[in-house]
């Protein structure tokens, strides 16, 4: 399933994502920048789920953020566990209004005001097999390149990105 919407500005933005969500999000692509990790939002992952922030670290170190605005969010999601078999590090994100004692001390937590976030607690390492960690690296490495391919050609043509950009 392709995670656009062309008839909005932003094409990451495909309905799901609630504005303080996407305000979480931002906060920490901003912190994870500037700690020089490459970041990509909304990867799909091989077992089908996608996950809301994957960052690859300048040592090759794979983390996945997972996004939670609200107590309710934190509460009907039980599929983060899933995430740890394609990541060196778990961590979650969220905001002020958000307790942060609900969250597992085993995951990472980030604080995001939508501007900056802070590492509040950092995620314990579980290594990857070298075979998971190739995996993750080449589907992070090739659906990176294909969207800066597909903005490029967006920005050339004048006209939205195809609703293929993210398939690869």
């Amino acid at each position: 399933m392709p995670i656009l919407n062309l008839h909005d500005s932003h094409p990451l933005i495909d309905g799901r994502q609630s504005e303080r969500a996407m305000l979480v999000r931002r906060g920490v692509q901003r912190l994870l920048h500037a700690m020089r990790l490459a970041v990509l939002p909304e990867l799909s992952l091989s077992s089908g789920r996608r996950a809301d922030l994957i960052a690859l670290t300048p040592k090759g170190e794979i983390w996945i953020v997972e996004i939670k605005s609200s107590i309710e969010d934190f509460r009907v999601d039980r599929k983060w566990p899933d995430y740890r078999q394609h990541c060196d590090r778990l961590f979650f994100a969220t905001h002020k209004d958000v307790p942060l004692e609900i969250f597992p001390e085993d995951c990472g937590l980030f604080l995001s005001d939508g501007y900056d976030a802070h590492i509040i607690r950092d995620a314990p390492e579980h290594k990857l097999p070298p075979a998971v960690r190739k995996s993750v690296t080449l589907n992070f490495s090739r659906i990176a390149a294909q969207r800066l391919l597909m903005a490029e050609l967006a920005l050339e043509s004048g006209r939205p990105l195809p609703a293929s950009w993210d398939e690869g």
